[in-house]
């Protein structure tokens, strides 16, 4: 019994050393300051500091990589999320969004914050800085019809 201990132990050593040559893509492509979220959409500097905090290292081209992004397998998750999240929804590029589609992204900004569905738990679990409180929720909510409203006279 103590010897296959031994060799699982081993195996999960060597596969997390050999876990750290498979490095994932942690890049932040350019942005251009005039297609993101604050230029086009311009809500409130209130909503601004709470999509900041909350959202952009996911779902922007300004992900913050965190220390733990660079260790295996735990860079994989994380450069996942990030993928995912940018390829969902993108502050960096909201510009490039008609004005429906804008107002559909608001309108499930507003429902995930609600459900407690964003930010994902593993995120709040390193930033709890991240997680959203009612008011900040009703924030969110409430500037929605707004600019989605704006979005429409675009």
């Amino acid at each position: 019994m103590r010897k296959i201990i031994k060799y699982v132990g081993l195996a999960i050593v060597l596969f997390l050393l050999v876990g750290q040559l498979i490095r994932p893509d942690r890049t932040n492509p350019a942005v251009n300051q005039a297609m993101t979220f604050e230029a086009v959409a311009r809500p409130g500097p209130e909503v601004v500091s709470i999509v900041k905090r909350a959202c952009y290292d996911c779902h922007s081209n300004g992900t913050v990589w965190p220390w733990y992004s660079r260790v295996a397998p735990v860079s994989w998750l994380v450069a996942d999320d990030v993928k995912e999240g940018r390829a969902k929804m993108n502050f960096s590029d909201w510009g490039l969004l008609s004005p429906e589609i804008a107002a559909k992204r608001w309108k499930a900004i507003c429902e995930e914050a609600k459900a407690g569905e964003m930010p994902l738990w593993q995120y709040r679990l390193m930033h709890a800085e991240a997680k959203l409180a009612e008011p900040d929720v009703n924030t969110l909510c409430g500037a929605a019809s707004q600019v989605a409203g704006a979005e429409a006279r675009r």
